[in-house]
């Protein structure tokens, strides 16, 4: 393919630039997906609306499976050296008892553990990869107007963004992929339906601590009656937490006023009360993350794509939505060089990536069901009782290890193919 990326101006209609493959949204999949193109001599714009990250992030640990995928994009390594934090594994607690503990340790090294990785480092890290290829154009602080398409049933063409001016700038592309995230405008403006379901009993409050010498290398759900606290270690010197609020509850939380939930919150997590105090003195410090799963009704049609969050949306509880979300790129990677190199980005030449990300995504919503109901209790004492004794067995013998590789590598554990690479120089981590 040509390795050149052409941009001209138009005098009524701002910029045109001609590419390959539009990509929207510059997260871990739409940068992981963008270098794989790149690699593969595929000419690549893409398109993010903010600039220099300079968004609110979420989530953060990588599986085993995504650290995997980053380490043969070369980009592992040089992501964690610019800080994160190594987290041995999975552990549930109540009342300071540990009922469950998955130990990574147990996996085959070297994706034997957990990172806490800021997104805002990886996402630097990929960009300075894309960045040293040829073909490649970032639209920074631009948005995505419209898609390109002469009928609503016609093939997409391209997409039309507005930068920070409001100047319109035209891309026109053979295939558009939608990276955009679980509110995907991508995805609104094919008129795609979200497919959200509310089968998610709980939303969650993010907030963080400075926290210096209290890291625990775990990640630690504290579980208690009809809630559960999510704590894990992040870098620099902090622990990122996770309140569960049945769903939909933020406004009555909003109405007790940051005393009150102070408080709570240190009667929950008491080990860390001092910090609580300390450190959570207004609304501001907290943020509501409105969970929900979702499966979008299509991912492909005729010169676009869904990848990641725009194609389906999981909850935080097992730290999935980044594995899957690399694993989505890695998949549909191969798929569209091949449909690009035929000149046939179709639906039907797009639909190997569906078929076989798509049960993926679905076990991973029927695993985060029932976690759901084991962290939080439901089914009164009894249940309760052979929950804990069913924990038990997996601490203690091999059916964890099993457990822990399912969740680490996933049920379809995608690698990069690498093969469609020219030879290019890639510091592995090993």
């Amino acid at each position: 393919m040509i390795q050149e990326t052409r941009t001209t101006r138009t005098a009524d209609a701002g910029a045109t630039v001609d590419t390959d493959v539009c990509v929207i949204g510059a997260g871990p999949a739409g940068l992981a997906l963008t270098l794989m193109l790149l690699r593969s001599g595929v000419r690549v714009t893409l398109v993010e609306r903010s600039t220099a990250f300079r968004r609110e992030f979420h989530g953060e640990i990588l599986q085993p499976g995504g650290q995997r995928i980053l380490d043969e994009l070369g980009v592992l390594a040089g992501a964690a050296a610019r800080g994160a934090a190594r987290l041995s594994g999975f552990q549930v607690l109540e009342r300071e008892r540990v009922v469950l503990d998955i130990d990574y340790g147990r996996l085959s090294a070297p994706y034997d553990h957990l990172l806490a990785l800021p997104q805002p480092h990886l996402l630097e890290e990929l960009l300075a990869a894309c960045r040293e290829l040829p073909g490649f154009t970032l639209l920074e602080g631009h948005r995505i107007a419209a898609l390109r398409q002469k009928r609503p049933d016609r093939p997409c063409t391209g997409a039309v963004v507005n930068g920070p001016d409001r100047v319109p700038v035209t891309v026109h592309a053979r295939v558009v992929v939608g990276a955009d995230g679980r509110f995907s405008k991508t995805r609104a403006l094919a008129g795609i339906d979200a497919g959200r379901r509310e089968s998610l009993a709980h939303d969650v409050v993010w907030f963080s601590l400075h926290a210096p010498g209290r890291a625990t290398g775990q990640v630690r759900v504290h579980r208690a009656a009809g809630s559960a606290v999510l704590v894990h270690d992040a870098h620099p010197d902090r622990l990122r937490i996770g309140w569960t609020l049945p769903h939909g509850g933020w406004h009555g939380v909003v109405r007790r006023g940051i005393e009150d939930i102070r408080w709570e919150l240190a009667e929950l997590l008491p080990q860390y009360a001092d910090l609580v105090h300390e450190q959570i003195t207004s609304m501001a410090d907290l943020a509501l993350l409105d969970v929900f799963a979702s499966h979008a009704g299509e991912w492909v049609r005729d010169g676009l794509v869904l990848l990641g969050d725009s194609a389906h949306t999981h909850g935080p509880i097992g730290a999935q939505g980044i594995n899957l979300a690399l694993q989505d790129a890695a998949a549909l990677h191969p798929v569209l060089v091949r449909a690009l190199a035929d000149g046939e980005p179709t639906a039907a030449r797009l639909a190997p990536y569906r078929d076989r990300r798509a049960p993926a995504a679905a076990a991973v919503h029927r695993m985060q069901l029932m976690q759901d109901r084991t962290l939080f209790g439901e089914g009164g004492p009894a249940v309760s009782f052979l929950q804990a004794r069913a924990a038990a067995v997996v601490t203690r013998t091999p059916i964890g290890t099993k457990i822990a590789r399912k969740v680490a590598h996933g049920q379809d554990p995608a690698g990069v193919r690498t093969d469609l690479f020219p030879v290019l120089h890639i510091n592995r981590s090993l």
